[in-house]
């Protein structure tokens, strides 16, 4: 058995009334930047801010009367979570939920918001699921796997069939991988509907399992390390995915944590969309040039998700800033009298640059008797901007460093 096209489109009708058709939006930036159409499938404003209610919702419709007076239990990174949970509460059944111990607090907070029972266990994904696998034996609930599932597959894939409806001049189709359920359905709609598009997977470096399996011709357990894409952080793809990830995704692309953030700063500011890190591999992948695209071709990117805690959102925000120029570290040694902070501020002042944090330092940079060390975090419009300022301030008088970007090692 597999997911057919028909199985789609039933699933299509199971959520009609349920789920948004999630607008696709034209992205001018990204097409300026890339050479080509760019439109983004913006999954981040489905009910439960990602595309996993729909699988969830098909699969938990389906369910006897019997089964749904036992509940259902799952494992999930967080989205899935908060779809089994909605899809659960409108279908009126308990729903168990294990989540990894470092889940994002949004994600958390707003599964046990839905009603169900949040379990926080295990250090992965694939911890929380055995865990949560060890669960079901004991309750008898109806495990609702967040891809390994014919029928969660299907409801993701009428989000392949939206982008042919609303997108037909469609060329080329990115979407994130976690354990490929979200592809594997878009993948099968898109293909029967438009058989000469290409289909791309995006995964995070960090958590690149699906082309070593594809190598290895069967799922294999990657060694992955922490991403701020936490939504597509599964070591292991699906028994049933990745087989139809083989027969139709044509290529598997992988993008770092500094492409993936470049990638939610895009949506933020050129998109006005909150984006988390899966939400925005697609994206990444397409700015960091790592797929081909023609210039008449059509690119749709699938925005997955949004569920990102607000502390990471601000934390990636500042940090493509800093990346970007717009932020600059200064390290200044003055006489240490009344007044000489105010000069240098000043100073900057003079250039146009806006002071966001200053620091005096004394002991911990071991700054001359009679010296003290200041440390200013400056605002400044972009790179050149920030040389003008160093060169004022020397031309000034002051001697000026500039502390270094990418020092840390991981």
């Amino acid at each position: 058995m597999s997911v057919k096209l028909t199985d789609i489109q039933e699933a299509r009708k199971i959520l009609s009334g349920i789920i948004i058709p999630t607008p696709i939006l034209s992205d001018e930036k990204l097409s300026i930047e890339i050479g080509a159409k760019a439109y983004l499938k913006a999954e981040c404003l489905q009910r439960s801010g990602s595309f996993k209610m729909r699988g969830a919702y098909n699969k938990i419709s389906r369910l006897t009367a019997d089964e749904k007076k036992i509940g259902v239990i799952t494992a999930s990174a967080g989205n899935h979570a908060q779809g089994v949970a909605m899809a659960a509460r409108l279908h009126g059944i308990k729903a168990t939920i294990v989540l990894p111990e470092a889940a994002p607090l949004t994600k958390v907070t707003s599964t046990k918001a839905q009603g169900a029972e949040v379990i926080l266990k295990g250090g992965s994904f694939d911890e929380a699921v055995a865990y949560s696998k060890e669960l079901q034996k004991e309750t008898g609930q109806v495990y609702v796997h967040a891809f390994e599932d014919y029928n969660i597959i299907a409801g993701q894939g009428t989000i392949g069939w939206e982008i042919v409806e609303d997108l037909p001049q469609t060329t080329l189709v990115v979407v994130p991988i976690g354990g490929g359920g979200i592809i594997s359905g878009i993948a099968i709609a898109v293909k029967n509907l438009l058989p000469n598009v290409r289909v791309v997977g995006v995964q995070a470096a960090h958590c690149g399992s699906v082309n070593e399996s594809l190598k290895a011709g069967k799922p294999v357990e990657f060694k992955a390390l922490p991403t701020i894409a936490d939504g597509i952080a599964v070591k292991r793809p699906g028994e049933l995915t990745l087989p139809i990830i083989k027969e139709y995704v044509d290529e598997v692309v992988e993008v770092s944590e500094e492409e993936i953030a470049r990638a939610i700063h895009h949506s933020v500011t050129n998109n006005r969309l909150v984006v988390e890190g899966a939400g925005a591999a697609g994206t990444a992948a397409l700015l960091a040039g790592k797929i081909k695209v023609k210039k008449d071709d059509v690119v749709c990117t699938v925005l997955c998700g949004g569920n990102i805690d607000a502390n990471l959102l601000t934390r990636v925000l500042e940090q493509v800033l800093v990346r970007q120029g717009r932020y600059m570290m200064l390290k200044v040694l003055v006489a240490d009298r009344p007044g000489m902070l105010a000069g240098l501020t000043r100073c900057i002042a003079e250039t146009g640059a806006n002071v966001i944090e200053v620091y005096h330092r004394r002991a911990m940079w071991l700054a001359p008797l009679g010296y003290v060390g200041i440390e200013a975090l400056l605002e400044v419009r972009d790179d050149a901007h920030g040389n003008e300022v160093m060169k004022h301030l020397e031309k000034t008088g002051y001697h000026v460093e500039r502390e270094g970007v990418d020092t840390w090692t991981e």
